[in-house]
């Protein structure tokens, strides 16, 4: 059995090579170890390997990572990549470098006056339902334009890019990922300041290739780092 180590070693050397394939910089492309579920001893020996950025979907389990003796005196930047209620982003504001799972207008209005609690400026993406999947959260890709145009002006935050969960066939996560890089061109032409706009999460680690060949800065991955949960 490979050890955690031994996996993302293994990892960041496939996104290298498909960023090698794609003619694209392996710099370009961030990984977010998925750390959802896995105990504070499975991050501190991925962060013992090298990595520094963690993904987390729950807001509990969060809290409970932070807190840990193993892990509360690391500068680990995490980012929440889950679907983020309302009532819940006050225990989120503050701790996490972004925020990849907003899908609603008024969880970017709670954002951004828990941050302004807090004096600070936060970072968010908005989640597009690409696949069109009734199950996944997010944004129609019809009704992302409204969406950002009414977050755009809320103090306190900054919109960084979009979010996708594709389909698990990857010729169709392909498509989708490509769509979502054309909603974010589109979103670009009308932003205040376009160079802000810079951040596609997308591909998991099924489907990291096509992700990366179609655009994708940031990719989320859990189980081929810390194997199925």
């Amino acid at each position: 059995m490979e050890s955690i180590a031994e996996n993302l070693a293994e990892v960041r050397e496939q996104i290298a090579s498909a960023c090698r394939k794609a003619g694209r910089n392996p710099d370009e492309v961030r990984l977010i170890a998925v750390s959802k579920t896995k105990s504070a001893a499975a991050v501190r020996e991925a962060w013992d390997a090298g990595q520094r950025a963690f993904g987390e979907s729950y807001v509990q389990e969060f809290l409970d990572k932070l807190e840990d003796p193993d892990l509360s005196e690391l500068p680990i930047e995490w980012h929440f990549i889950g679907h983020l209620q309302s009532n819940k982003v006050r225990q989120v504001a503050g701790k996490v470098a972004m925020v990849h799972g907003i899908d609603k207008v008024s969880t970017v209005e709670e954002l951004s006056k828990r941050a302004g609690q807090h004096g600070i400026v936060m970072d968010y993406l908005l989640e597009v339902n690409t696949s069109r999947e009734s199950s996944k959260y997010g944004l129609e890709p019809s009704t992302l334009m409204a969406a950002a145009e009414l977050c755009f002006g809320l103090p306190n935050v900054r919109l960084r890019g979009l979010m996708t969960i594709a389909s698990p066939d990857p010729g169709l996560a392909r498509r989708e990922f490509a769509e979502l890089r054309a909603c974010l061109d589109k979103l670009r032409s009308n932003a205040p300041d376009p160079s802000l706009l810079s951040e596609l999460s997308m591909g998991m680690s099924q489907d990291f290739e096509e992700a990366v060949q179609e655009g994708a800065t940031m990719i989320r991955i859990g189980t081929a780092i810390f194997g199925w949960r």
